[in-house]
């Protein structure tokens, strides 16, 4: 969940650093810190609990070096202080050291070999340079040759990069299960967790694998195995639009997100019709979704509920039975599959260590994958067999927003091209183009009407201390949705719920003002769905009713354009996302780095 940068060859070392974790501060953290050094005698350990900017408050203008690490930390093992921040250093004050990951068996190292070595953290990462400056100091080793008979140790995640104050003309890197990249530059190089970290200093990028050991030096890069094997590996080309990563006028990130949703509706058609509606599909991923018996869509958080809505649309569209997991609990309890199952993974980042930890599983088993991503240069993206981006542009509030909805768009593309080639008269009479061209304009109509959800939210939500959603089929999907983002970012205890299940057990909830969301956008179940509502209105509750203009009525507060109920989602999303959105603002809150969270969860 936290950040890596490195940097070696460039006088501006610290700047750069800086540069780096200012970039990564979307994937959270609580702490941050730099390790400079001037490859001339000369080094600065810099370290600080909070923002970024309490860290370069902390840097004087005699911090300075061509070589250097930084870090942006979220606590895992031991509380935010500036003690657990990174960089840890030896106490022999010769390695310095940053990490990304959980060391399971740190403890039993600790007592192993480290009893009689005085700890300064609670950290697992601590006991990791304090394990390289025992060995390089009791068996004679370089520095590489530490880290690497300390690797051969470890149980768990890691991504490393270290540096020996007595030899500072390398910088050496590790990973196992934590995304970490190679940026190749001229005269110098560069490390970090996420290509857009130095992005400014790099499009080459070197990929990474699990237990290789890396060596930099401002002219080249060493990758070799944990037996010591020597690696070649070409470099790829990273293309971010650094001008869509500012807010611009915005006060917040995640407002911004919110608005450029239509822009993704219209993109992902772009990127995958051939301009007269007809959907276009790597002929290789259409081969091998065609022969598959049973789709599992395996996600967490935001995008599994966007699973939730790819459900009915595989398997209406495509006539493919279709499962949604928990990348959390399908990785250690696999249900009994299919004989010939297809895996379909979703992440915004493309680094999420649940599915991660699913998808090396799965290839091991033989099964074909497919990774949908905002982020084509991601670890999921590059290790499954396919890779569909959304090409929603840089999401940098925590809270995701864009990505949801352009998840739901392409799971429409994907299972109506599927459908088609498989002659699905359904798939036919869908026309996910048009239906996203829809979705924009329903969309653009719901965020020009942001001065009214903004009232709303701060009449139903500014002082509760909890809430509900609920709605059936699709609109329950968008309810556990919206209960989610307005949880993330106001800290309101927030459920959705299927409505039919209100009369068994969760009505027993409602009292007077309880603030209720109802969805009425299916034409199945409108009608139930409504009786629900009155049943909360009747004893009190609060209730707000979103429908579609087909199934409105006067008592309904808001409502959204008509589009197929298989993507309903695409628009009732957006009051709940606008909602959550406001009651933050109204609380105080910092919408885009909510307290405990992080934008991508490298840690299981």
């Amino acid at each position: 969940m936290c950040g890596i940068v490195g940097v070696i060859g460039k006088a501006d070392a610290t700047q750069v650093l800086l540069n780096g974790l200012d970039k990564l501060e979307y994937r959270g953290y609580d702490s941050a810190g730099i390790y400079v050094n001037d490859q001339n005698g000369h080094d600065y350990l810099v370290k600080r609990v909070g923002r970024i900017q309490a860290l370069k408050d902390a840097v004087g203008p005699e911090v300075q070096g061509t070589l250097g690490i930084g870090h942006t930390r979220w606590a895992t093992n031991g509380g935010p202080t500036e003690a657990n921040a990174h960089p840890h250093v030896s106490n022999d004050g010769r390695f310095y050291l940053v990490h990304n990951g959980v060391i399971t068996n740190a403890a039993s190292l600790r007592q192993q070999y480290l009893t009689d070595v005085e700890l300064h953290s609670d950290t697992d990462t601590e006991i990791v340079v304090q394990l390289i400056a025992l060995f390089a100091a009791q068996d004679q080793l370089d520095a590489k040759a530490a880290l690497r008979k300390t690797l051969q140790l470890l149980h768990g995640s890691y991504a490393f990069s270290l540096i020996d104050r007595d030899h500072p003309e390398a910088l050496y890197v590790a990973k196992n299960k934590s995304p970490l990249l190679i940026g190749k530059g001229d005269g110098f190089n560069v490390v970090a967790s996420d290509a857009l970290a130095m992005i400014n200093e790099t499009d080459q990028y070197v990929e990474l694998k699990d237990e290789e050991i890396v060596t930099l030096t401002k002219d080249a890069i060493e990758i070799e195995t944990l037996a010591g094997d020597k690696i070649s590996r070409e470099p790829f080309t990273v293309v971010i639009d650094d001008a869509n990563v500012g807010k611009g006028t915005y006060p917040f990130f995640m407002l911004k997100e919110i608005d450029e949703q239509p822009v993704v509706m219209r993109r992902l058609v772009e990127k995958y019709t051939d301009g007269h509606g007809n959907v276009v599909l790597p002929e290789a991923l259409l081969a091998a979704l065609k022969q598959a018996d049973r789709l599992y869509i395996v996600a967490a958080g935001t995008s599994y509920h966007a699973g939730l809505v790819g459900k009915p649309l595989f398997e209406t569209l495509a006539g493919v039975p279709t499962e949604v997991d928990l990348a959390s609990e399908f990785g250690y309890h696999i249900p009994l599959l299919s004989k010939h199952p297809f895996f379909i993974f979703l992440s915004q980042s493309g680094e999420t260590a649940d599915i991660r930890q699913v998808l090396v599983k799965i290839k091991a088993l033989g099964h074909p994958t497919l990774t949908i991503t905002n982020v084509g240069s991601s670890t999921l993206a590059r290790e499954a067999d396919y890779c569909l981006e959304l090409h929603a542009g840089p999401e940098i509030a925590v809270a995701s927003t864009k990505a949801y909805t352009g998840q739901i768009g392409l799971e429409a593309l994907v299972a109506q091209g599927l459908g088609i080639a498989k002659g699905n008269q359904k798939a036919a009479e869908f026309d996910a183009a048009h239906q996203l061209g829809l979705a924009a304009a329903g969309q653009q109509a719901l965020i020009d009407q942001k001065d009214r959800l903004h009232e709303i939210a701060t009449d139903m939500f500014k002082t509760t201390r909890n809430a509900f959603y609920i709605g059936r089929g699709t609109d329950y999907y968008a309810s556990l949705e919206a209960a989610l983002k307005l949880k993330e970012i106001s800290y309101v205890q927030a459920e959705g719920f299927a409505a039919g299940e209100l009369k068994h057990g969760t009505i027993s909830l409602i009292e007077k003002d309880t603030p209720v969301v109802a969805y009425i956008s299916d034409p199945v179940t409108a009608a139930h769905t409504r009786s629900n509502a009155d049943e909360i209105a009747a004893r009190g509750g609060k209730v707000l009713r979103i429908a579609s203009a087909s199934q409105a009525t006067d008592e309904d507060q808001l409502v959204v354009n008509d589009i197929d109920p298989l993507v309903s989602p695409l628009l009732t999303i957006i009051p709940g996302q606008l909602l959550g959105y406001y009651t933050s603002v109204d609380r105080g809150y910092d919408v885009d780095k909510p307290r405990n969270l992080a934008k991508s969860v490298t840690v299981e």
